[in-house]
C-alpha cells in the first residue's frame, strides 16, 4: 500500500497579526525669552505616560527658535525635536501657527497625540486644529492612560468648578487625539544632560493676508516668584479693602517667605490687585507647596484653582467661612493683627 505523507511547510501555516503602531506623541513646545514654559515641561511628562515616541515642536521668531532647541534636546523623554522659524511666528496667534500644525497633521502623519499645556495659547491653537481636522480634542486633563491593544486613550478631568471628575475616553477610531494639560497635575520633565534628541527643521507655513495682527503685548514685571509656578503663594481677598491695604499687608509676608502673591476674583473685580495675580476657575491654578488664603471666605470659584495645594493655611475672622472646610490649617483672627504679628515671627 501507498502512503502519503503530507508535509508542510512551518512558515506557510503560522498565523500573523497585524499589531497596531505604538504611540507617537507631538509635544507643542512653549516659549518666552529663551525659556521653555514649566507648562509645556509638564505636558512633556504626560506625553511619556502614552509609552512611546515623543516629539517636541517648537515654533517662534528666527532670532529665538535655535537657543530654544538647543535647550530642548537636552530635555529628558524627547525623542526628536521639530522646529520652523518664521518673524510670523514671533507671536503665537492661532490664525498663523495653525495651517503649520494642520500641514504636520496630514492623513500620512506618524502622530497619533498632540499635547500641550492648558495656556491660554494652546487653548486657542489646538482646539481650532482639532476642528480644521474634524476632529474632537479634550481639555485641562489630570491623568491619563493608553491602551495599545485598542489603541484607545482614556484621560480624566475636572468639571463642575472641580466638584467633579470626568472620565473621557477617546477611541482608535480618532487617528489623532488632542488634549491639553493641567500643568499642576503632572510634574515637569527634567533635563538629561546626557540626551540628544534628533533636530530636524521644517519650512514655516506663509498665511497670506492673516486675519488676525498682533498688537502688542503688556506683561506685568516683578522680581517675585512667577504665580503659576511658586512654591509659595500668599492671596488675599477682599477683605483687604483697597489696593494700598493689599499691598501693605501681603508683601511683607511675600517677602518673608519668598512667595509669590495671588488674588481671589473679588480682590481683582474691586481693583486690588491685577487681573494676572487671580487664582481660581476663571484665573490662574496652582498647586504650590504653601499656600495663604488671607481673608478669602473661599467661594467655589476660588478653591477650584487652589485646592490641590499641598498646605493649605487660612487666616479669616469668620469662623464659617468655606475656605476653613479645605484649609489644614486655619486661624480665626482679625488678619490687621495675624498677619504683622506672623510676619514679625519670620523675621526672628
Amino acid at each position: 500500500m501507498l502512503r502519503l505523507r503530507p508535509i508542510f511547510n512551518a512558515h506557510q501555516l503560522s498565523r500573523r497579526y497585524a499589531t497596531a503602531a505604538g504611540p507617537h506623541a507631538l509635544v507643542l513646545l512653549e516659549h518666552r525669552a529663551g525659556v521653555i514654559d514649566s507648562g509645556s515641561l509638564s505636558a512633556l511628562t504626560a506625553a511619556q505616560q502614552l509609552g512611546g515616541q515623543v516629539t517636541g515642536l517648537i515654533i517662534g521668531a528666527p532670532d529665538e527658535v535655535k537657543n530654544v532647541v538647543d535647550k530642548a534636546k537636552k530635555l529628558k523623554g524627547l525623542t526628536s525635536v521639530l522646529h520652523s522659524s518664521s518673524q510670523h511666528y514671533a507671536h503665537s496667534i492661532p490664525e498663523i501657527v495653525s495651517p503649520l500644525l494642520e500641514k504636520l497633521l496630514s492623513d500620512n502623519s506618524p502622530y497619533t497625540h498632540v499635547v500641550s499645556a492648558h495656556s491660554s495659547s494652546a487653548k486657542s491653537i489646538l482646539p481650532r486644529v482639532a476642528a480644521r481636522l474634524d476632529l474632537p480634542a479634550v481639555s485641562d486633563i489630570t491623568s491619563l492612560e493608553h491602551d495599545r491593544s485598542s489603541n484607545a486613550t482614556t484621560f480624566t478631568r475636572p468639571i463642575y468648578a472641580g466638584n467633579a471628575i470626568a472620565t473621557v475616553r477617546a477611541p482608535s477610531s480618532l487617528r489623532v487625539k488632542f488634549f491639553t494639560v493641567r500643568s499642576t497635575a503632572f510634574k515637569a520633565s527634567a533635563v538629561d544632560e546626557s540626551a540628544q534628541a534628533e533636530e530636524k527643521a521644517i519650512d514655516p507655513v506663509e498665511v497670506p493676508n492673516p486675519p488676525t495682527q498682533h498688537v502688542r503685548t503688556d506683561l506685568t514685571k516683578s522680581d517675585r516668584p512667577d504665580l503659576g509656578s511658586a512654591s509659595r503663594v500668599v492671596s488675599g481677598g477682599r477683605a483687604l479693602k483697597n489696593a494700598e491695604t493689599f499691598k501693605a499687608t501681603l508683601e511683607p509676608l511675600a517677602d518673608a517667605l519668598g512667595a509669590a502673591i495671588g488674588a481671589s476674583r473679588a480682590a481683582v473685580d474691586a481693583g486690588y490687585a491685577d487681573n494676572s495675580l487671580q487664582v481660581g476657575q476663571t484665573g490662574k491654578v496652582v498647586a504650590p507647596e504653601l499656600y495663604m488664603a488671607i481673608g478669602i471666605s473661599g467661594a467655589i470659584q476660588h478653591l477650584a484653582g487652589m485646592k490641590d495645594s499641598k498646605l493649605i493655611v487660612a487666616i479669616n475672622k469668620d469662623p464659617e467661612a468655606p475656605i476653613f472646610q479645605v484649609a489644614d490649617v486655619g486661624l480665626v483672627a482679625d488678619l490687621y493683627q495675624a498677619v504683622p504679628e506672623l510676619v514679625e515671627k519670620l523675621k526672628q
